[in-house]
């Protein structure tokens, strides 16, 4: 077997790659095919968020979808967000009302090339609706309570590199935690 040299890899595809072998080796290890077929699909054009209606790529910051066992009330589609705030907050109630989630995707800002920039007295984060820009929740840390805004204002910040958590910690301030550990009351703190 041929020696890999991994000069030539980035440490951040590395580590995103070794993120989601580990992610889709646990879904391997539940059993449930389902689960390992979502793949996330882009949020592009007019898509409007499920939770607020606003369009989604006319927004700065994260963007989410859920995948849902029933795909219902969405039509055979993923639920689609604007922000990682209207993501939790329609997954959230979902869940009460019965509803299985298959699969939760986050833009992963380990994972693109972003700009930060100002509007006003808020800092904010270029918003990637491309396929490959999401990452599940379970190789997701956020961060909570940052000096970054996102398209409903107070955002989570998502990245699946350790390293890019405590670099934006460091700059932008705020709280990291694991992405599946939100609740609600994580929301209200924003």
């Amino acid at each position: 077997m041929p020696e890999l040299d991994l000069s030539a890899l980035s440490r951040r595809r590395l580590l995103t790659g070794l993120a989601a072998g580990t992610a889709v080796a646990a879904a391997g290890c539940l059993g449930d095919d389902a689960v390992d077929d979502v793949s996330p699909t882009a949020l592009d054009g007019e898509r409007a968020c499920d939770q607020c209606g606003m369009v989604i790529e006319d927004h700065p910051g994260p963007v989410g979808q859920i995948h849902f066992a029933d795909d219902q009330p969405e039509g055979g589609r993923p639920g689609q967000f604007c922000s990682s705030t209207c993501t939790y907050a329609y997954l959230f109630d979902a869940e009460d009302d019965g509803r299985e989630a298959l699969a939760t995707f986050l833009t992963d800002y380990s994972t693109v090339d972003y700009e930060a920039f100002s509007e006003g007295d808020d800092t904010l984060f270029s918003s990637h609706v491309e396929a490959a820009a999401f990452s599940r929740l379970p190789a997701l840390t956020v961060v909570a309570r940052s000096e970054v805004a996102g398209a409903m204002g107070p955002e989570l910040i998502p990245f699946s590199d350790g390293d890019d958590v405590d670099a934006f910690v460091e700059e932008y301030g705020g709280e990291a935690m694991a992405a599946e550990a939100v609740e609600r009351a994580t929301l209200d703190a924003l």
